[in-house]
């Protein structure tokens, strides 16, 4: 019973606004979609310009892996057509359509390796 009586209590009256209540659940709000933002819709949409450019600027050698999984090189690009001409394995061509391609990754250029780091001072044998 003293439990209800505090939460009436503590209740605003009928008509009454909360105070500061109405303002932090905006900026809550507002902050959610700024972090979301943040994280998910501005680099997805970072991705897709990237992966657009890579389409536009495809050419002849180019290695590429298609939607389905078949990895080959470009064969054949012809301006202002939405397809292209991709050698799979010796005289085997497939014309398939620049939104399904990705960039190989196994055909960029591996990071050199970084050269070992020479101590000055030699390691002495040890003496018994």
């Amino acid at each position: 019973m003293i439990f209800l009586t505090l939460l009436q209590a503590a209740a605003p009256a009928a008509g009454s606004q909360p105070q500061g209540g109405g303002w932090s659940m905006w900026i809550m709000l507002i902050l959610i979609f700024a972090i979301m933002w943040l994280f998910m819709i501005r680099p997805q949409r970072k991705q897709q310009k990237e992966m657009e450019q890579f389409r536009n600027a495809l050419k002849k050698g180019d290695k590429v892996i298609t939607a389905g999984g078949i990895y080959g090189t470009i064969a054949e690009v012809k301006e202002g057509e939405r397809t292209v001409l991709l050698r799979v394995d010796g005289d085997v061509k497939l014309r398939v359509d620049k939104s399904s391609l990705q960039k190989d990754p196994a055909a960029a250029p591996a990071p050199a390796p970084a050269a070992p780091a020479k101590s000055e001072e030699k390691a002495e044998p040890e003496k018994k």
